[in-house]
């Protein structure tokens, strides 16, 4: 188990499985994609721990609130780091976070998008530290999200050199 795995386990979290693709839903693009020592992560939800959609569904500012918000992006973080796991291996690979851009499903006054991808981001440093976490970043309202999850999230990183 690598530290960062250790960090997870300490803090009582676990990374879900793989997510089975929906019926009926074509997916054609890969989740993670490394180009050298950069790696590019397409959008992510929330998942269960079982690895299927996580039942967490809505509008932040209409079903949801931002705390709601906050632990979907939590999960939405647990997700993505699984699929970078499976793809690199250990998460210790990860020299630094480079940006990530979340998207919140928002009622239309909704504006607090910012404090609902805390969640993704205070994890993500929780992790990697202020040097290695820290990254730039853009959240964004959106009308609607697919599946209709509350945050979705994509992103790019750098991995240590082989």
């Amino acid at each position: 188990m690598g530290e960062i795995e250790r960090r997870l386990a300490d803090q009582g979290l676990a990374l879900p499985p793989a997510m089975p693709t929906p019926e009926g839903v074509r997916l054609p693009f890969a989740l993670v994609q490394r180009h050298g020592t950069r790696l590019l992560f397409s959008g992510h939800g929330p998942q269960s721990a079982d690895g299927g959609i996580h039942p967490m569904r809505g509008k932040l500012g209409d079903a949801l609130s931002v705390a709601d918000g906050y632990e979907a992006a939590r999960q939405v973080a647990l997700s993505v780091l699984g699929s970078i796991q499976r793809e690199v291996g250990s998460l210790d690979r990860i020299g630094r976070w480079v940006k990530v851009l979340g998207m919140v499903n928002s009622a239309p006054t909704f504006c607090e998008q910012p404090a609902v991808i805390n969640g993704f981001s205070d994890l993500i440093l929780s992790l990697w530290g202020p040097e290695r976490g820290a990254h730039v970043r853009s959240a964004v309202g959106m009308a609607q999200l697919p599946f209709n999850i509350p945050v979705e999230v994509e992103g790019e990183l750098e991995l240590l050199s082989d």
